[in-house]
């Protein structure tokens, strides 16, 4: 592996080729990997808030047909019945659920509190379990 080392002077232009060592790893496995809990958290944070955009326009479609006619009312109830809706509707609140308590956290550690290891590590740690307590509700509520 070589690398261009290229200094422009005022009207041409210096090329000096240099060796690289590439002691870096070829085949990265995945399943090797460990994140840290944080870690998790953080993708999880952003995961819930690409379900949330998602869900948004399932939940938009079901207010704008339960306000169409009466009738149209009765079938969104009739369709709030089915456990799939249920599910996908329990998803999106899960989703919402999670990202607002992964957001208070970070909130908070705005102001300074949490930030160093120990505190993202137990931050993590309520986070994981207020929403997981959340969810649960939640899904208790809607089933």
């Amino acid at each position: 592996m070589w690398l261009v080392l290229s200094l422009t002077a005022s009207s041409s232009a210096l090329t000096k080729w240099l060796p690289v060592k590439d002691n870096r790893p070829k085949n990265l496995e995945l399943q090797t990997l460990h994140f840290p809990l944080p870690a998790i958290t953080s993708i999880l944070h952003r995961i819930s808030g690409v379900i949330i955009f998602v869900g948004i326009a399932i939940l938009l479609f079901l207010l704008a047909e339960s306000l169409r006619s009466e009738q149209d009312f009765g079938n969104v109830q009739q369709w709030l019945t089915s456990p799939l809706v249920k599910f996908v509707v329990w998803g999106v609140v899960a989703g919402l659920l999670y990202h607002l308590i992964a957001g208070i956290k970070h909130l908070i550690m705005d102001t300074g509190v949490g930030e160093t290891l120990q505190g993202g590590i137990n931050g993590a740690r309520l986070v994981v379990i207020v929403s997981a307590i959340a969810i649960i509700a939640a899904g208790v509520w809607i089933w």
